[in-house]
């Protein structure tokens, strides 16, 4: 099997509308984006990695790490836009052709590199899997009625039915437990797709929930799904960045200074 060419993208921006400036806010020794991109390079699976910005600020920190960063405009509204740019960028820059692109979220300081590796690996293996994302178990109401969590929905054979921010499945006619999902940030792409995918425009329900994914399965394209059980933490405002700021200071990955 030859060696797949496996590129990760962090597209970060300081202009959040929801929380502004928070790729350079501080957990511990390094920003929330100095952590995902030191966190996301340690993947067995990725060929190389880049912060996909707009931003000087975010570029002159990423590069103070020794990282790398690719350029990128201003007027996308969607972090999957952003990564087309940046991959269509690195690929005329550096005369090649990735087989699969990741996009790693920059607001999920608290990444693990395995969580991208069983990202990556129906990709690889199911010649069928084109496209994955990945979610982990909701479990508390707190998150579930939260509408900065994505809750994902599935079907048997883990393909996505529907991500919303509304608390899906409804319990309304319902009152025993169960098991409730949402989104963890980061998305993988086979090159096919990806190309698809960069030709098509924004979607009607893409653009009232803000979430990539629809775009895909407004036009009928399968995502697997991958479940997560690592404890990880998006940040979308200032009181998910103080959760994660005491996480980080328990995190054995962090502790044992793997970065």
């Amino acid at each position: 099997m030859k060696k797949n060419k496996i590129i990760g993208i962090i597209p970060a921006r300081m202009s959040s509308s929801r929380f502004p400036g928070k790729p350079l806010k501080f957990i511990d020794k390094y920003t929330m984006i100095g952590h995902c991109y030191l966190r996301s390079i340690k993947s067995k699976l990725l060929s190389d990695c880049y912060v996909a910005t707009p931003d000087n600020e975010i570029k002159y920190y990423i590069e103070e790490l020794g990282g790398k960063v690719i350029m990128t405009s201003h007027k996308h509204k969607m972090c999957n836009d952003r990564v087309f740019e940046a991959v269509d960028n690195l690929e005329k820059e550096k005369k090649i052709k990735y087989d699969i692109i990741v996009n790693i979220q920059g607001d999920l300081p608290m990444v693990y590199p395995d969580m991208i590796d069983n990202l990556i690996k129906p990709l690889i293996y199911d010649k069928n899997t084109k496209t994955s994302t990945m979610v982990d178990e909701i479990k508390n109401n707190k998150d579930f009625n939260d509408k900065n969590r994505v809750k994902v929905i599935f079907d048997r054979h883990d393909n996505a039915i529907l991500l919303t921010r509304e608390p899906v499945p409804s319990n309304y006619k319902y009152s025993k437990k169960f098991k409730k999902y949402k989104h963890v940030a980061i998305r993988a792409y086979k090159r096919e797709i990806f190309e698809k995918l960069k030709k098509l425009k924004m979607t009607d329900y893409e653009k009232i929930e803000g979430i990539d994914d629809l775009r895909l399965l407004e036009n009928g394209i399968k995502i697997k799904i991958v479940k997560t059980k690592r404890i990880t933490e998006t940040i979308d405002t200032n009181e998910d960045l103080q959760k994660v700021k005491k996480m980080m200071k328990k995190d054995i990955f962090y502790i044992r200074k793997k970065y």
